[in-house]
């Protein structure tokens, strides 16, 4: 995607792990109207096999309905973002009241507007960073247990990585109470910047310093699928189920980096 100043290059990438079956969902989403203008979403689904799946279907259904209806020129960012988490959250929540299931979903989301500003949105352990070059300008912090005490100071974010509860989430989607969502913004992306939204399956295995460096490396197709191949190796056969999605801020051709 060309827009003014710079191009954009992306990618996805899933895959089940060593699941049974896959709840997480990913999608990059060109807006049909305004150039320049990207969504995206990613959904990492839990409650049985079914359930999970339901979730995060429910997120992006939202996504997609939003953001067609989405004008950059007249409509805020983050209203948009905060209101796609809640209509998900809502409907997770009612799809729990008619079934046995107990559906709950993670959401992380960024909107690239065409005029290179950058928000963004969060609940649950579902991670957006944002690089620059190789630098790990900033990224969301999770709404896990092991997050609290990481923020509490009684342990550091190497032993909670590690830890035996680093599994349980404060909040997400669907649950009774009120999804704890964070926003964020790049006030304006800029050529050598690079934005990256994963589930857990994915981050749990890799530094900081090692995403930026294949980031800054390798393209957003070849970045995605080393990512995964890497997280599957590393998982030693007992991986979650995986899903990315890379978005790289690109000179335009014949422009100097």
């Amino acid at each position: 995607m060309t827009t003014k100043g710079y191009r954009l290059t992306a990618a996805t990438g899933i895959h089940k792990g060593d699941r049974d079956y896959q709840q997480d969902q990913v999608a990059l989403l060109m807006h049909p109207r305004a150039k320049g203008c990207l969504m995206a979403i990613l959904a990492d689904g839990m409650g049985g096999r079914s359930g999970g799946r339901k979730a995060s279907d429910q997120v992006m259904l939202t996504a997609r309905q939003l953001f067609e209806r989405y004008g950059p020129d007249s409509d805020d960012p983050v209203a948009t973002l905060r209101q796609l988490a809640l209509e998900a959250h809502t409907v997770i929540k009612l799809t729990a009241i008619s079934s046995e299931e107990e559906p709950h979903s993670t959401v992380a989301s960024f909107l690239i507007n065409p005029d290179g500003s950058c928000h963004w949105v969060h609940a649950g352990d579902s991670r957006i960073y944002f690089f620059r070059d190789r630098q790990l300008v900033k990224r969301t912090l999770d709404h896990s247990y092991v997050q609290t005490l990481v923020n509490q100071g009684e342990i550091t974010a190497e032993e909670a990585n590690n830890h035996p509860r680093s599994n349980i989430l404060m909040g997400c989607l669907g649950t009774d109470k009120d999804p704890p969502l964070d926003v964020d913004f790049i006030p304006k992306l800029r050529h050598g910047d690079t934005l990256l939204v994963c589930s857990d399956g994915v981050w749990h295995y890799f530094s900081d310093t090692e995403l930026g460096s294949v980031l800054a490396t390798l393209s957003a197709r070849d970045a995605s699928e080393f990512l995964i191949e890497k997280a599957r190796s590393r998982a030693k056969g007992g991986g979650d189920n995986l899903s990315l999605a890379i978005v790289k801020v690109e000179p335009l051709e014949g422009q100097a980096p």
